[in-house]
């Protein structure tokens, strides 16, 4: 036989391993960490007017990372055996590993974030300070190390990059801004009963700034997927592909269409628009828009990134 005429064939199917329920999980510690900061903020800033931040963060922040795990504990193969990472880990801990310090930061982080909270809400002032110091490195580590932990895929164009635990960040800050501003406007126009016009109008002043704040991280984001799109398409051929993926391929719906445009560049415009800028109806938009942009982020990172099988 001529080995010339040989044809080998072979089928290696190429899975998926992270799923939707993983993305949801990162878009919820997003919320959580991002509200936190601001609530620290408004904390921290020591005025009357923040005080409603404040609080609205404090409750935010904690309840989403409640509802963070649950997301994970559907994913795994074997969830009840989810408690064998805090029972065993002492035994068996490895500082080598993002996973150790995970664990460890989804134990400390929802303990003072509650802590936290209850000063808060109980007008202690120089304790709330205290545990908003604490908990601000605490917030951004627990969001970080999940940047960190795709980063470390070196098989993974789109996740081996130095930018990713800074990009899921300042996503998580986009996301959480604007959902403290769609509570705040709840807040505002259906619980201001009692309030004087001077309050209720100090109010809308804090939303329109916030609305500002949420336009300045949108840039800073928009920024940092534009150099993360820039590094992919100038490296290897895997990271060209993925690029191609999300460009114009596969997900250039989610992330052109509804990260960029939608969640990023519309929402931008009208947050510095003045007719939409001061307008509630304009602010609740632009919020929603940039919830929906930032999921959509974390679906195209989590499953753009293991499309392009691994050789």
């Amino acid at each position: 036989m001529d080995p010339s005429n040989v044809n080998l064939l072979y089928n290696a199917p190429h899975q998926i391993p992270l799923g939707k329920l993983l993305a949801q999980y990162f878009y919820l510690t997003g919320l959580s960490a991002g509200s936190f900061v601001v609530s620290v903020i408004a904390v921290l800033g020591g005025k009357a007017e923040y005080k409603p931040l404040g609080k609205i963060g404090a409750v935010v922040a904690p309840l989403c990372l409640v509802l963070a795990p649950m997301n994970l504990l559907v994913e795994m193969a074997q969830p009840l055996r989810a408690w064998h990472l805090m029972t065993y880990l002492p035994g068996y801990i490895n500082l080598k590993s993002p996973i150790t310090y995970g664990v460890m930061l989804l134990t400390a982080y929802p303990i003072s974030a509650v802590i936290y909270g209850f000063f808060v809400y109980t007008g202690n002032m120089k304790m709330s300070k205290v545990f908003a110091i604490i908990g601000i490195p605490l917030a951004i580590a627990v969001h970080g190390y999940t940047g960190f932990i795709l980063a470390l895929g070196k098989g993974r164009a789109l996740w081996n990059t130095a930018l990713m635990p800074t990009l899921f960040i300042v996503s998580a800050m986009v996301s959480g801004i604007a959902l403290m501003i769609l509570i705040a406007i709840f807040r505002n126009v259906y619980f201001s009963e009692g309030k004087t016009p001077e309050e209720i109008e100090a109010d809308r002043e804090l939303i329109y700034g916030l609305g500002k704040f949420l336009g300045a991280v949108i840039i800073f984001d928009l920024f940092l997927v534009v150099n993360a799109i820039l590094v992919l398409l100038t490296s290897s051929k895997e990271a060209w592909h993925v690029a191609e993926l999300l460009m114009w391929g596969r997900f250039a719906f989610e992330f052109i269409g509804i990260e960029l445009v939608l969640g990023g560049i519309i929402p931008l415009i009208m947050v510095y628009y003045p007719k939409t800028a001061r307008s509630f109806v304009g602010l609740s938009f632009a919020s929603i828009f940039v919830m929906i942009g930032v999921y959509a982020m974390r679906f195209s990172v989590v499953i753009g990134g293991q499309s392009v099988p691994l050789h």
